[in-house]
């Protein structure tokens, strides 16, 4: 019943107290049983990026196929293939670890999987989980010793893919057009920016004061999802909105800093999954905070621990869980 005011803080407290509990059960695994298992979480993940695709198992939701319904709560299967593609991707960094560093084709055997899985993220369409799925395992390679040479040409086809993606689809083109200039467009194409600018400028130094914020009410969309920041900023203010954003780089940072530490112990495998989920969390956050403040064109991408959502919560704290391990470990 939407019509309960505490609707939307009832579900989040159901999905968070189910997160805290796969997170319990995620950091009693070993690290070695994710190494294991990693082939097999991957076609998992490939199954589910199919799935959800196919008409009548698939929920369709502004336009883009990302969901896969239940009776009482929706999973996102791309949400699930990042952190798959982080695991499968750091397995095999260690087992081919010379031939990644030394050889071409040690290079490209991985992209020959990760391109059919990103170019079915597109379909969804998902350009935004693409960008940070595709993103995250090239800064992993990078880590993984692969040559200046190599990662410079992976660097320019990237570049390159990204620029082609953009011409080939009128309203991902009309999204950076829009963007340059809000304004111009300030009730069509360019309203949700515009009204997020808005919602900045409305906080000021310390906000309006939690729970007062007037964008959310009905100005702003997906205020509760994809601009949650902007929603932040108005009632906590510039000070709050900097607070949030030193937490996140305190996480993503020390999420590096155990992946370093892994790595000094011989332990690759956990080192290259702490470095592949920091650059998850990293992407994403440098990518809404970004479309939040105007600085890249508009996408529909989560802000981990703090927007609305049962896959993005879960994920997270699965992600931090497996980091906690680590750590232990």
């Amino acid at each position: 019943d939407t019509h309960n005011r505490y609707f939307y803080l009832i579900r989040h407290g159901v999905y968070l107290t189910i997160s805290l509990i796969v997170s319990w059960v995620v950091f009693h695994i070993p690290s070695r049983i994710w190494q294991e298992k990693a082939p097999y979480l991957f076609v998992g993940a490939f199954i589910l990026l199919i799935l959800v695709l196919v008409p009548g198992i698939g929920r369709e939701v502004n336009g883009s196929m990302r969901w896969i319904g239940f009776s009482f709560f929706n999973v996102q299967p791309s949400e699930i293939a990042k952190v798959f593609v982080v695991v499968y991707l750091a397995g095999y960094l260690v087992r081919r670890q010379e031939e990644v560093r030394e050889s071409w084709m040690g290079f490209f055997k991985p992209f020959v999987v990760l391109l059919p899985m990103a170019g079915l993220l597109l379909l969804e369409p998902d350009f935004g989980a693409t960008v940070v799925m595709m993103g995250s395992a090239m800064a992993m390679l990078f880590l993984g010793g692969v040559g200046m040479l190599r990662f410079g040409l992976m660097v320019a086809l990237a570049v390159g893919a990204v620029f082609v993606l953009v011409q080939t689809q009128e309203y991902r083109l009309q999204r950076l057009i829009t963007f340059t200039d809000p304004w111009a467009d300030q009730y069509g194409a360019g309203y949700q920016l515009t009204q997020a600018l808005i919602a900045f400028g409305r906080g000021e130094w310390f906000g309006v004061g939690l729970g007062n914020s007037i964008q959310k009410q009905f100005y702003l969309p997906e205020a509760h999802t994809d601009f949650v920041f902007s929603v932040l900023a108005e009632e906590l203010g510039l000070v709050g909105a900097l607070t949030t954003l030193g937490l996140f780089v305190f996480v993503c940072v020390r999420g590096l800093y155990i992946g370093l530490w892994a790595e000094k112990a011989k332990q690759f495998f956990s080192a290259y999954v702490a470095y592949g989920l920091s650059f998850l969390w990293i992407g994403q956050f440098l990518i809404n905070i970004g479309v939040n403040t105007g600085l890249l064109p508009t996408k529909g991408l989560t802000l981990p621990f703090l927007s609305y959502g049962g896959s993005s919560l879960v994920i997270c704290c699965v992600s931090l869980a497996l980091l906690l391990r680590i750590e232990w470990e």
